[in-house]
């Protein structure tokens, strides 16, 4: 995609951090843009920094089916047939998994992994059928890749997003339809008060909130790199159609050191019975559709 003007962009979490982001470049590229956010104060205070008659913002649960579907067609019957989808909404629980309950689960997984399901199962059917192409975008994070043992469940659904994009992107390659993930760092935003919309219904919390760690996670992430900056790279990516989005170049030594640790850890092929020919013979026949599924995805 070269040309994003007079495109319908929906970005949920979008009243603040990437999603506000993203919000001011698409407006400034001509986009009409609808945010989406759970936090009513937070909407409110975006739309005023975002004075432009074609912007709206609508309050959204991700993790609900039914709202999701209501809100799609909300925006779509007054800003036209949305063509452009950050799946951007995101919270974090700062604990363990062995320290988790099913409540912790539900919560994370709801927002972090249904919510892109939702975003997707609502807004994809529409633009298949329109035939108008368009680009998606699902916000994982570095935590996608790289693992410690906290905070246990958000890396689990950052993995589930990554794998799920990277499967829709081939799928929709021949709709005209792209798909990215964007995998950040640290950014300026709120995520380290996700507490504070954390549902009445999934209260059952492993451990206590420490507010003190919470208190510290506010002051580094003053530190985070710039939405602007990060929304600038998700546009320039979408423009050229890759697939990931990387950020925050720091990381890649520490990509390469993990990725190192992988191919390391793999045996050596030795010898070959008549089985393991034919197995071999079959992922070859694999390994070449999915080549041919990322060079399809790529354009070439």
């Amino acid at each position: 995609m070269k040309d994003f003007a007079g495109r319908t962009a929906f970005v949920t979490g979008g009243a603040n951090g990437i999603g506000l982001g993203l919000a001011r470049a698409l407006l400034d590229e001509g986009c009409k843009v609808a945010i989406a956010d759970i936090r009513e104060d937070s909407l409110e205070a975006a739309l005023k920094t975002l004075d432009n008659r074609n912007v709206m913002g609508v309050k959204l649960d991700v993790a609900s089916r039914e709202g999701y579907a209501r809100t799609a067609d909300e925006v779509e019957e007054q800003m036209g047939p949305v063509s452009l989808l950050f799946n951007n909404a995101g919270i974090n629980l700062f604990q363990t998994i062995d320290e988790s309950t099913y409540d912790d689960w539900d919560w994370v997984l709801g927002v972090n992994l249904h919510g892109v399901i939702n975003g997707i199962q609502t807004f994809v059917p529409r633009m298949k059928e329109r035939g108008l192409g368009g680009h998606i975008v699902n916000t994982a994070s570095m935590a996608s890749f790289l693992c410690g043992p906290a905070p246990g469940i958000y890396n689990c659904s950052k993995f589930a997003v990554r794998g799920m994009s990277e499967s829709l992107r081939y799928s929709l390659a021949p709709q005209g339809i792209g798909v990215s993930v964007l995998c950040p760092g640290l950014v300026k935003s709120y995520i380290y008060a996700s507490d504070s919309v954390r549902p009445e219904n999934l209260a059952n919390r492993g451990t206590p909130e420490n507010q003190a760690f919470t208190d510290q996670l506010a002051n580094v992430h003053q530190y985070g790199m710039e939405p602007d900056e990060v929304a600038a790279k998700v546009l320039d990516a979408i423009r050229a159609n890759r697939f990931y989005i990387f950020s925050h170049p720091e990381f890649k030594e520490e990509l390469q050191e993990v990725f190192d640790e992988i191919i390391a850890a793999f045996p050596p092929m030795g010898d070959l019975d008549d089985n393991a020919k034919q197995r071999l013979e079959f992922e070859k026949g694999r390994r070449e559709s999915y080549r041919k599924a990322r060079q399809e995805a790529r354009g070439e």
